[in-house]
């Protein structure tokens, strides 16, 4: 199963839709982790699940969403409500409850990923506003039975090599 990852668009329209069509062949799932700055009814975001950021002003975003992909659950929220700047703590343990595998959130423009105690975190990065790097990326999920691989890409579909991880997520039985 693989999953599409945005956040922080900030307004663009031409570039969701964009990366949406490059990869609706390849992926399963698209999400948007917020800070999309349009209306929920907007074409740009057809193909995404979207979470409200906190610059998202128009409509009935849900604050969170959780999915199930595979035999596991992904859980995604913008960040902002879970202090995701100065901890990742809250939000890994919002998961806990949630009983989720997957967290993918944005808010801080960072892109990366890392295995916290079991739980995969992945923020895309921003497709408008990056921060920490110059790239503006988006990430892709892959999840298999045994291997998980995370892999980020600019808003040209090139991949940011330096960025890809691959994961054991502990057994889900």
């Amino acid at each position: 199963m693989k999953v599409l990852i945005v956040s922080d668009s900030h307004g663009l329209e031409h570039e969701l839709q964009t990366i949406a069509e490059r990869h609706e062949k390849d992926v399963d799932l698209s999400i948007h982790c917020g800070d999309s700055e349009l209306d929920p009814s907007h074409p740009a975001l057809a193909s995404y699940l979207t979470v409200k950021g906190n610059c998202d002003f128009y409509g009935d975003f849900k604050d969170e969403i959780v999915v199930p992909v595979g035999s596991r659950k992904l859980f995604f929220t913008h960040g902002h409500l879970y202090g995701i700047k100065q901890s990742l703590l809250n939000v890994y343990y919002r998961a806990a409850e949630l009983e989720a595998d997957i967290i993918c959130f944005g808010h801080s423009h960072i892109a990366g990923s890392e295995l916290m105690d079991g739980k995969l975190l992945i923020n895309p990065g921003s497709i408008r506003l990056p921060r920490v790097r110059r790239d503006k990326t988006y990430a892709i999920l892959s999840i298999d039975t045994d291997n998980t691989s995370v892999r980020f890409y600019d808003t040209d579909g090139r991949e940011i090599e330096s960025l890809a991880n691959h994961y054991q997520l502990p057994s889900d039985s």
